[in-house]
């Protein structure tokens, strides 16, 4: 069963407010319209309430069940930027300057979400990433346990049984060009952490590189290998339940056939459930790729790192997309033991 529908049942017993800060997008109206009528949840749509009404009504859809907030004329625009202005003080950002900053939807938002206002947010439908993300690394911290933030792509396949149950973590496909050994680490933990919380299954994490346990020196191999040492550690030190092997190449990852010839043993060889790329280009391109000739779904890109649960769409993204991400980061917003009971 693909993720999408498992993760839609779970809202409909813990529904959660998503906050989108272009609202008067016609995929972010669809997808708004899909989480009222199953029940998930109030959709908070941002932006110019007579633009968000035509736009809806050239759509003939019914706006019935969601929130629409104008940034400017809200009850909360002042003290939100009375809020900014204080966490950008270091940085030298005046309250005029924290006003006007606030008209932009996405950082209007993303104080929602700073405050626990909203549950999690999905934005960058009609933006490029560096300013949708812009404000999300500006306003909201670290989780906890994290040193690093990045980003998943969940590639869902619906019959073809690989993965979880058909679904797999591709990370980083949108934020880190050139990861550091420690950094791909923290990008394996978060990523196994996020997949274990929507899955329920023990996260099987491949280091994936374009050899399989060599003996080059070449620094890429060698970046892959560190990193793996330094996740396992990670993992030991936290007491996580993640099985953790690299540096694997794609097919040694997925393929068990493959992974007997080439001697390979362990709870992730030919059964990785989550994927760990050295560097941005090959996340990124592997994810397109498998998106587009595999006629996959691809649900992202969702943060990891961050305290508070966020996504941030691609430009090409249609309302079903758009669906599915808010989907994910509504899951991520309940509490573990309600999703599966303690």
């Amino acid at each position: 069963m693909p993720i999408i529908p498992k993760l839609t049942e779970k809202l409909q017993r813990h529904p959660k407010r998503i906050v989108f800060p272009e609202g008067n997008d016609p995929r972010i109206l669809q997808a708004a319209r899909q989480w009222v009528t199953r029940r998930m949840g109030a959709p908070i749509l941002l932006g110019n309430r007579a633009s968000i009404k035509a736009t809806a009504s050239r759509l003939d859809l019914n706006l019935q069940g969601m929130r629409i907030i104008d940034p400017e004329h809200s009850e909360d625009f002042e003290p939100f930027a009375r809020q900014l202005a204080e966490l950008r003080q270091a940085k030298g950002m005046t309250l005029d300057q924290a006003r006007e900053t606030l008209k932009d939807t996405s950082y209007y938002g993303t104080m929602m979400l700073a405050g626990s206002q909203a549950d999690g947010l999905v934005g960058g439908a009609t933006r490029t990433a560096s300013s949708a993300l812009r404000p999300l690394f500006q306003i909201i911290p670290k989780h906890e346990h994290a040193q690093t933030v990045a980003s998943l792509t969940i590639i869902d396949f619906d019959e073809h049984k690989i993965g979880s149950d058909g679904s797999l973590f591709f990370a980083d496909c949108g934020v880190i060009p050139e990861p550091t050994s420690q950094q791909l680490a923290d990008i394996a933990i978060t990523t196994a952490g996020i997949a274990h919380h929507l899955t329920n299954e023990t996260p099987r994490v491949a280091m994936l590189s374009w050899a399989t346990k060599g003996d080059s020196t070449h620094p890429s191999l060698i970046k892959m290998r560190a990193a793996t040492e330094l996740a396992r550690a990670k993992a030991r030190a936290a007491s996580l339940a993640i099985e953790i092997d690299g540096e694997l190449q794609a097919d040694a990852a997925l393929d068990q056939i493959t992974a007997q010839t080439k001697n390979l043993t362990g709870p992730v060889a030919g059964r990785a459930n989550v994927l760990i790329f050295p560097d941005l280009a090959s996340g990124n391109i592997a994810c397109k790729l498998v998106n587009i000739l595999a006629g996959s779904n691809a649900f992202g890109q969702i943060l990891t790192g961050l305290s508070r649960p966020a996504a941030e769409i691609s430009r090409g993204s249609s309302a079903h997309d758009v669906f599915g991400a808010a989907a994910i980061v509504g899951c991520q917003a309940i509490n573990r033991e309600l999703l599966y009971g303690g």
